[in-house]
């Protein structure tokens, strides 16, 4: 039986305004390169993924002094004003390339840190299953919700609670179809999954590692590069080594 083909999506069109830095978080150095071609080598690199969409702000000017903005899997697709917007346009733009029950794996540009047995996990499992999934951890800390003023209301019980992390992958039909229900209804989703539970679906958590963190504080950076450490990260800019 022949594998379905996968692709990916990376929206990279934000700001990232809560870092305070003086250009786009996915554009920060990060052990040598900035943060985005970390996001990416993994998906250039793995045999599965045939192609990749990265969601662009179109008056970026950074993104042709990276390497992956040559590598002949890349498309280059105009990010919107909100992360869905991103992938609904990468997904509009896959769809001249893919067909609507390929998988579609969308990763956040401020994830660097994903490994590739997660990568791996992730795809093996959720090949078989009919709706899709995304990568997360269970909850370890206690929960609490606040008010306006940040003032305690009450104590969450985090059995059954879940960070979600990406990637998550969808067939590229039925989350391109759920994105644009999701819109029309005036639900800016803030990922994939809601998407696809909004249209009465229920994706597949599967475990990940903490370290697959989302940069979006000054603190997250160095953090950030201690994990790719961890991870046997050797820096190579001539070629990014990832270990697998």
């Amino acid at each position: 039986m022949t594998d379905t083909p996968c692709w990916a999506v990376i929206p990279a069109a934000g700001a990232g305004r809560r870092m305070g830095a003086a250009i786009p978080k996915q554009y920060l150095d990060l052990a040598g390169l900035p943060v985005l071609e970390h996001s990416l080598r993994l998906f250039l690199d793995h045999p599965r993924i045939r192609g990749l969409a990265v969601a662009l702000d179109p008056t970026d000017e950074r993104w042709e002094g990276l390497p992956s903005a040559r590598h002949p899997k890349v498309l280059r697709v105009p990010g919107g004003s909100e992360r869905c917007h991103s992938v609904l346009n990468s997904l509009e733009a896959l769809g001249g390339y893919a067909g609507g029950d390929d998988w579609v794996l969308v990763h956040d540009a401020a994830r660097p840190c994903l490994r590739r047995t997660d990568l791996d996990r992730l795809i093996a499992i959720l090949e078989g299953h009919p709706v899709g999934g995304l990568l997360g951890i269970p909850v370890r800390d206690t929960m609490k919700a606040a008010d306006a003023r940040g003032e305690v209301q009450h104590t969450v019980p985090r059995e059954g609670l879940w960070h979600a992390y990406t990637p998550q992958m969808f067939r590229l039909g039925a989350l391109r179809q759920a994105l644009t229900r999701a819109l029309a209804a005036g639900q800016l989703v803030t990922d994939d999954a809601s998407a696809m539970e909004l249209a009465g679906q229920r994706p597949l958590l599967v475990e990940g590692h903490a370290d697959n963190l989302k940069i979006t504080r000054p603190e997250d950076l160095p953090l950030a590069h201690f994990y790719l450490t961890q991870q046997g990260w050797v820096p190579d800019l001539a070629r990014s080594v990832r270990p697998s």
